[in-house]
């Protein structure tokens, strides 16, 4: 698997979730080259602001890993993270983040945003998590598209 096809699976993922009500977001944890979990945005469904698509996977992967320090990991992230799930990733000692459209894209949707960057998470925060954005951007933007086109969808 390359890291287009990791990406792939989270815009899957959030798929799905968007079909069952759910916000447009999915996430793809990768230890070496194995997918340890994929999981989607649960916010509506579960009535639990915390559960973040980035954070219903690092949850999923830390118990199947049996360890909440998530080294070598890289998390694939349709949307760049927000501040709670950056602090997550770097709590937990990923590696890595790479993800596809940015906070402005969701916030231009109506979703209430901090614009607080990963950059600039990173370099306040001296983070050592890796990050890569704007990875397969159209797909990511298309699956805004899809979730903008959904009827009776709620933030």
């Amino acid at each position: 698997m390359t890291n287009r096809k990791f990406m792939e699976l989270a815009i899957t993922v959030a798929e799905e979730g968007v079909k069952k009500g759910n916000s447009p977001f999915g996430s793809c944890i990768v230890k070496g080259d194995k997918v340890v979990c994929v999981a989607h945005n649960t916010v509506l469904a579960k009535k639990d602001a915390t559960n973040h698509a980035e954070m219903n996977a690092i949850r999923l992967t830390c118990r199947k890993l049996k360890s909440h320090e998530l080294k070598g990991c890289v998390i694939y992230s349709t949307t760049e993270p927000c501040p709670m799930c950056f602090s997550a990733i770097h709590w937990a000692k990923m590696d890595a983040i790479v993800y596809g459209t940015n906070i402005a894209d969701v916030k231009n949707l109506g979703f209430k945003e901090l614009t607080i960057s990963a950059r600039k998470m990173k370099s306040e925060g001296g983070s050592p998590v890796s990050v890569k954005g704007g990875f397969m951007r159209k797909e990511c933007l298309e699956l805004l598209e899809f979730w903008k086109k959904k009827k009776g969808k709620t933030y």
